[in-house]
């Protein structure tokens, strides 16, 4: 098969969606006037969007409306939202406590320079944003 047959038939689905300029819609006709090959499969292309235009739709457009409706209404009782609000607070107050043991803040007299350490995490992949911010060293004097 020529080059520019390869070339027509991996446009002939764009020229039958109309996403095709003018000047490549009249090459692409202009070809299709000289190749029986490529009319034929521009045929072909045709009665399947045919026929899949032909089909109705697996869902009914208003399926969601249907199911939610036959859905029972549930409502929480006051004291389950209240337990499940307590729960949450307690997560959060819990997991900021074990966070804070985790990532002791640094001493207020400035001693300690680094937060925290990557040297536990030295098998970095080669140009990985691990390496380079494994590998970073502050500019000293850069006024911060």
């Amino acid at each position: 098969m020529p080059e520019e047959c390869d070339l027509v038939l991996e446009q002939l689905s764009a020229w039958l969606d109309g996403e095709l300029n003018p000047e490549e819609r009249g090459r692409l006709s202009a070809h299709l006037e000289s190749c029986s090959a490529c009319r034929r499969e521009l045929a072909r292309l045709t009665a399947l969007d045919a026929a899949l235009g032909a089909l109705k739709s697996p869902v009914p457009p208003d399926l969601a409306k249907r199911v939610l409706a036959r859905l029972p209404k549930r409502r929480l009782p006051w004291w389950q939202s209240l337990a499940l609000a307590a729960s949450l607070v307690l997560g959060i107050i819990l997991g900021g406590t074990v966070a804070r043991d985790f990532y002791p803040l640094p001493p207020e007299n400035g001693a300690a320079t680094e937060i925290a350490s990557l040297e536990a995490f030295h098998d970095f992949p080669q140009g990985s944003l691990g390496t380079v911010l494994a590998s970073y060293q502050a500019e000293e004097g850069n006024g911060t």
